[in-house]
């Protein structure tokens, strides 16, 4: 077995972090009306010896939440000393979406379709550039944490360009019962790091600007696990864990009427073809639409708000060539298995 060579000191943003040292950093992103400066918070775990550079992202999207309290979980366990390479934790990208509660940067814009920007465009492009540049190019490996948007919930998963043997190893490694094989979409961060052979996966488990257990727990444990793929951190995995099935497409299911939605499945639910979705009535209920599957498949995106108009996308369905029943057992089995994991850590919290 080959001997693991002792770390260097690791330099980002003009400065060094030592071996077996972490340091804070912050990037001025931007200024308010007022001239206060809006920083991007990053934390550099360097561990002792050698290894991949892993960053792990959050709120690309302002209002995505749960992903912050995974990075500040993932902080709280890190020890350098037990640490392969080096951990870029990075909370709250899109820190003017965060105080704003939005997903959007004040020029409206998309700040994950705006890398990898430009010194001289649009606040988003600007804002993206100064990460991407100074931040995401430094990586080998990244993981972006993102949850549904606002009144939409997602069931966890992952989605990444499986073409790409070092990207499908990690969505595999990461643990959910359902992986997306996603297209790359141009300005992501997913497709300008793919551009410079860095592996991305993205993340998806929740509602925006809320905190849901399972996902953030879904998540710690899935970083844990790509860290433990990657050799970062010593130690197996309790179990082995079920091959991932791969959705072969997914579609939304979109509202025909205006109306009041009564969901008849839930996240996670397996569904026919040709089953009710939801019933779409008017207020006094003399008038009611069926909302029927196109297709078998999982529901793996939801509207949480109950009122729709025509052309709301109302649920998202994963399509499989194979197997339905055995993501939905999968399936079962890790919410059971999260649960576990959640109770566990909120009593070690109130025994400390």
């Amino acid at each position: 077995m080959a001997k693991v060579k002792k770390n260097t000191p690791f330099s980002i943003l003009g400065d060094t972090v030592g071996v077996g040292e972490r340091k804070t950093f912050s990037i001025e992103a931007a200024k308010l009306y007022t001239h206060s400066p809006l920083n991007i918070p990053i934390e550099v775990v360097n561990g002792v010896q050698q290894g991949p550079v892993l960053m792990v992202c959050a709120a690309i999207h302002g209002d995505e939440l749960n992903g912050v309290e995974v990075v500040r979980q993932l902080l709280a366990k890190i020890e350098p000393e037990q640490l392969r390479g080096t951990i870029i934790a990075v909370p709250i990208v899109n820190v003017f979406g965060f105080i704003h509660k939005s997903r959007y940067l004040p020029d409206r814009r998309d700040m994950n379709r705006s890398f990898p920007g430009s010194t001289r465009g649009s606040l988003a492009g600007r804002m993206a550039n100064a990460f991407f540049s100074q931040v995401a190019m430094h990586c080998t490996h990244i993981i972006d944490l993102h949850t549904g948007a606002i009144h939409r919930t997602n069931l966890p998963q992952i989605r990444a360009n499986l073409s790409d043997p070092d990207t499908a190893a990690m969505a595999k490694a990461f643990g959910t019962p359902a992986v997306i094989d996603a297209s790359l979409r141009n300005g992501s961060l997913r497709s300008e790091a793919a551009n410079l052979g860095i592996p991305v996966i993205t993340y998806e488990a929740g509602e925006a600007l809320r905190f849901d257990p399972i996902a953030i727990a879904a998540g710690v444990q899935g970083v844990d696990y790509v860290m433990r793929h990657l050799k970062m951190v010593r130690g197996k995995r309790a179990k082995k864990l079920p091959e991932p099935v791969i959705a072969s497409s997914t579609s939304w299911v979109r509202a025909e009427v205006d109306g009041i939605v009564r969901a008849q499945v839930s996240l996670g639910e397996r569904v026919m073809k040709g089953q009710v979705l939801a019933y779409i009535s008017s207020p006094l209920g003399d008038a009611e639409l069926e909302l029927l599957a196109p297709r078998s498949g999982i529901v793996i995106g939801q509207q949480t708000m109950p009122l729709v108009n025509e052309g709301d996308a109302v649920f998202h369905l994963a399509y499989f060539a194979h197997a339905n029943s055995l993501v939905e057992q999968q399936l079962e089995t890790f919410i059971d298995e999260i649960s576990d994991i959640e109770d566990e850590l909120k009593t070690a919290e109130l025994n400390n």
